[in-house]
């Protein structure tokens, strides 16, 4: 190990968590060659291919697996130990981040981090891009994204899935809902109504899935791409609508609805937030992916929300 560049252990825990030559480069602000070269060197140095490519980027190998979390390891503590003089002061510096949300975040979750960041970051502001949770991975392997808030579990080596806090599912009606009067719907009352129901890129599949086991698929009138539409469709009709409880208390705060308990259990959901690696996050998107931990982390009633701050 007497001839082992360090800077080959940064490019490989990179390479690793990206998956990409090109994200890697970017990272380091060097050349994709000069990415390609240093892998050369590292497959000759410890005599393993390290990462083959497939049509989702670059597979670790066993041997690469066995290796990464001890290189990780190192380099976290060298990094540490060194200390940064470019550590991001959320008070006093300007940042944008780039973040993916469903509608249902855009609608309950990003009140709550503008409001926060507005009196801890001021100079920070936000972009907000849609959330599918089918690239969403791979964009923020990229460099696309900062980070997203996302209820599948996502399984990769090149992000950290980080649990926010868990959901349960409700039913949701009119304040004035003809026929569903109490603080539960039994089944037959549920199958005698007729559904509206979400499908998109968001990933809550449990609304579509639950009535699919109960049969009631043939009951569903819309079927629409965002959550954000339900409470203005359900506060004129006579639909009732499945959906996430913390969801739904924000929306009755703002519109005439009620919550209704379902007649049976749903596996209850988690919402997670996903970033990089910390090792190949800037400082900025280390205090970044700190904040919305703490922020997001905890279940808040929608009325313990803090009013948005007018600057």
């Amino acid at each position: 190990m007497r001839n082992f560049d360090l800077n080959l252990a940064r490019v490989f825990v990179l390479l690793y968590e990206t998956g990409s030559v090109t994200a890697t480069a970017e990272s380091l602000h060097v050349t994709q060659p000069t990415v390609s070269y240093s892998l050369g060197r590292l497959r000759r140095h410890l005599d393993d291919e390290l990462f083959r490519r497939t049509g989702r980027g670059l597979a670790p190998t066993a041997g690469a697996r066995r290796l990464y979390e001890p290189l990780r390891r190192a380099l976290a503590e060298i990094d540490g130990a060194i200390g940064r003089a470019e550590d991001f002061d959320p008070a006093t510096m300007s940042g944008c981040f780039t973040l993916a949300l469903s509608d249902l975040g855009e609608a309950t979750l990003l009140p709550r981090l503008l409001a926060a960041a507005r009196e801890r970051a001021p100079r920070v502001s936000f972009t907000v891009r849609p959330l599918d949770v089918d690239d969403a991975e791979s964009r923020l392997s990229r460099g696309d994204l900062d980070a997203f808030v996302a209820t599948p579990v996502l399984t990769s080596h090149r992000t950290v899935r980080i649990p926010l806090f868990h959901e349960r599912y409700v039913g949701m009606v009119a304040a004035d809902h003809p026929r569903v009067r109490g603080e539960a719907v039994t089944l037959p009352e549920l199958a005698a109504e007729h559904h509206a129901t979400v499908s998109g890129p968001s990933g809550h599949v449990v609304p579509r899935a639950v009535l699919a086991t109960h049969g009631l698929l043939d009951r569903v009138a819309v079927e629409a791409s965002r959550f954000s539409m339900l409470p203005y469709l359900l506060e004129q009709t006579d639909l009732i609508a499945i959906v996430p409880e913390y969801v739904g208390e924000v929306f009755t705060g703002s519109h005439r609805l009620r919550l209704v308990r379902l007649p049976f259990e749903t596996e209850p959901i988690e919402v997670a937030l996903y970033a990089r690696h910390e090792s190949s996050r800037s400082p900025s998107q280390r205090w970044l992916v700190a904040f919305m931990a703490e922020v997001l982390g905890e279940r808040v009633s929608p009325a313990q929300l803090p009013p948005y701050p007018v600057r």
